[in-house]
């Protein structure tokens, strides 16, 4: 089977998970500049066998996109036309990151890490996602 990649997009920072390749399990992969996030992609998709891409899509409560899409909608054209032979698809990300913060806290990681690994969260947001999103496909 091939992987399933799920992108957590910010402006400065883009968390990075990927699955197994049997899609059982999500794994955070990177944290990458936003500058940098279709190059990381193209390479890690030469290098791995990728089914598609999840990018998370940023709702409001009231389920309207968010202000964030503005930046999102472009790198996600770019990164279609970098690797035009995967699909990319969006799940909502309502929550991600709030869950991410409590899931770090409550891992026991280090208030020093958590100020220093800015990434992390990012890279925890994007399991999330992931796992969001294979739950939702079940």
């Amino acid at each position: 089977m091939s992987r399933i990649v799920a992108i957590d997009y910010g402006r400065k920072r883009v968390g990075i998970a990927a699955t197994d390749p049997m899609q059982l399990i999500a794994n955070p992969l990177d944290t990458v500049p936003a500058h940098e996030a279709v190059d990381y992609l193209t390479r890690y998709a030469n290098e791995n066998d990728v089914e598609m891409f999840v990018v998370g899509d940023p709702r409001q409560m009231n389920g309207e996109r968010s202000e964030s899409w503005r930046y999102i909608d472009p790198f996600v054209r770019q990164l279609r036309r970098a690797l035009p032979g995967i699909p990319v698809v969006f799940h909502d990300e309502r929550f991600t990151s709030v869950l991410a913060q409590r899931a770090i806290i409550e891992g026991g990681v280090p208030r020093n890490r958590r100020r220093t690994d800015k990434g992390l969260v990012d890279r925890v947001s994007a399991v999330i996602l992931l796992q969001s999103y294979m739950e939702a496909r079940k």
